[in-house]
């Protein structure tokens, strides 16, 4: 009769992420001191992380100072506008997982410098000095300086002159709108005076621009596909977005960061879609559109972003709020057996799946396919690997989602109990050994055909008298059993003897007990009380007469170790009478 195994797997989807190590600190370490103020955030990189999400605080896991900033899978942050100084600043970094909930690492921290004198000047971005044709609606904008905490603004038609804007405090801002319009086609002059704890900068000296007719500019825009936060987006997709009236054309920059550029650097498009070719999965992309016309760009346009496509998952299902997975669930053994005289091995999958495949793997790790149905029939022991897939239409295509098992095939067999190992001295205590032989794994149990049993074939403090042992193949191929009796310290050997010469009882020697088993032994082992070994005596013999060596021993104990036919084994002691 055929052995038949079935494997019922159940679908769960569930998915469990790697445990993941959060980052040290780089630079500044943990604990540092004397930090510059216009330092650049780094730590080390977490192998599997998409992305990583920056808060810096004046306390523990606090946001104060930057809020929720994603900087992609880059270990790096600079921020743009410095840092407070003599102050103790708490970066806290995220791990953001696409399958898993986003990890929030224990916040690290450093101290700041103290300053020791005012900033120095800065220079204007946009519109660069000497700039024409700048539209009167634009914001002005410049770099940051070492150690400033705000700036002042002037604007006027004279160097120097602050008849539009008097000395305006803008705060901690690299960028200021003027309250309205500037004057069309007139010569502007800006003065920006950074400042901090101990003072301004001083001679910052003004630059200038001119402006254009008043025209008005376009105001910005926002993707309709993909939309932004969208995930699962092809490789290859067609970028839409919003058309703005008045717009001549629109400028793209997509980068892999927030800051970056390296997929589009401000190219210019006059529709408003795109085809992008050969995004990398798995990935988040950030994505400016800043639309023009000739009085300008739009102002302070938002960056958008989007995700590529995870392949076979996990993918957020929008209804739900979830993630689930298109690959089948598989609850799958390493170790399959089955008994030599029932083979083959018949397995069953019951996985809900589109397919199916069963590899065997040689010594050479080659792989040869043997079913591409739910049933494999195996021959031999070796290694196998078991593979259940879905079929997706994905942009197009039909890829394969698969969950792969790799497993090993052993034989078994029923057991052969080969000997009875006994020790313990045989009058209180016994300790025996089931020695087996076969192919196969066994466990082991004593006097109860039902178990419990065990892994251990070692039973020690067993009672004196009769014992059963038996012995099971973990496989189901067959349960064996062996009887042991232990009688013969009981009965067969004598509790003392007398060599006085008196010719009674002057000998030691094993007596067959007249109504018990018939034992024959092997051999009859004397001992002292220390160990040593004094002399071995035949069942046939006279026996032994308390001699060694040819002098008379002292009274006393004295042991013994006897050895049947059956191997079992038997220790006890009798006392020396003189």
């Amino acid at each position: 009769m055929l052995k038949k195994l079935l494997l019922f797997v159940v679908i769960s989807i569930s998915f469990w992420g790697k445990a993941q190590q959060c980052p040290d600190l780089l630079a500044p370490t943990n604990g540092a001191t004397n930090v510059a103020v216009d330092t650049a955030i780094s730590w080390e990189a977490v192998d599997g992380v998409p992305a990583y999400i920056i808060d810096l605080g004046t306390y523990p896991g606090g946001d104060d100072i930057l809020s929720n900033q994603n900087v992609s899978n880059l270990a790096t942050y600079q921020p743009p506008k410095g840092l407070p100084e003599n102050t103790e600043i708490f970066v806290t970094i995220t791990l953001f997982f696409f399958n898993q909930s986003d990890i929030v690492c224990n916040s690290q921290s450093f101290i700041t410098e103290t300053l020791t004198s005012a900033p120095a000047c800065t220079q204007m971005t946009f519109p660069t000095d000497m700039a024409i044709d700048v539209n009167p609606a634009s914001t002005i904008s410049w770099e940051y300086t070492y150690g400033a905490i705000g700036y002042f603004v002037s604007l006027g038609t004279m160097s120097g002159g602050t008849d539009i804007v008097n000395n305006f405090d803008v705060g901690n801002n690299l960028s200021f709108n003027p309250p309205g319009d500037l004057p069309s086609e007139q010569t502007i002059h800006v003065t920006i005076t950074p400042y901090n704890n101990i003072g301004v900068a001083l001679g910052c000296a003004s630059e200038s621009f001119t402006t254009s007719e008043v025209s008005p500019l376009p105001s910005c825009t926002n993707m309709i596909y993909p939309q932004n936060g969208e995930i699962n987006v092809p490789l290859s997709p067609v970028l839409e977005w919003n058309a703005v009236s008045g717009a001549t054309g629109y400028r793209i920059t997509i980068g892999s960061t927030p800051n970056s550029s390296d997929i589009l650097n401000n190219a210019t498009f006059f529709t408003n879609s795109t085809p992008v070719l050969n995004f990398v999965p798995n990935q988040t992309f950030f994505i400016t559109i800043v639309p023009f016309n000739d009085a300008g760009p739009a102002q302070v346009c938002t960056q958008e972003s989007f995700s590529t496509l995870l392949g076979c998952g996990p993918y957020l299902d929008l209804a739900s709020g979830e993630f689930v997975t298109l690959n089948p669930g598989i609850d799958f053994p390493e170790t399959l057996s089955f008994c030599e005289n029932e083979s083959p091995l018949i397995i069953t999958s019951d996985d809900s799946a589109d397919g199916y495949r069963w590899y065997q793997i040689d010594q050479f790790d080659n792989e040869t396919v043997i079913s591409q149905t739910q049933e494999v029939s195996i021959q031999e022991n070796g290694r196998y690997r078991y593979e259940a897939y879905n079929l997706v239409s994905q942009s197009g295509n039909i890829i394969e989602c698969p969950s792969t098992q790799e497993f090993t095939v052993v034989s078994s067999e029923a057991p052969v109990i080969t000997r009875l190992r006994v020790a313990g001295n045989g009058i209180d205590q016994l300790q025996i050994t089931v020695e087996v032989s076969g192919d196969g794994e066994y466990e082991y149990a004593v006097d109860n055909r039902d178990g419990p049993y065990s892994d251990n074939n070692t039973f020690s403090n067993l009672e004196p008298g009769t014992h059963t042992f038996y012995v099971r193949d973990k496989s189901g191929c067959g349960i064996v059993e062996e009887r042991f009796v232990q009688d013969l310290t009981l009965e067969g050997f004598p509790k003392f003897f007398t060599p006085n010469g008196d010719n009674i009882n002057d000998f030691w020697q094993f007596i067959q007990p007249p109504n018990g088993e018939f034992v024959v032994l092997q051999s009859i082992r004397i001992f002292n009380r220390y160990g040593h070994f004094l002399k071995e005596i035949s069942q046939n013999s006279q026996g032994w007469d308390g001699n060694f060596q040819g002098r008379p021993l002292p009274a006393g104990d004295y042991w013994f170790h006897a050895v049947d036919e059956s191997n079992r084994e038997i220790k006890g002691h009798f006392s020396l009478k003189r």
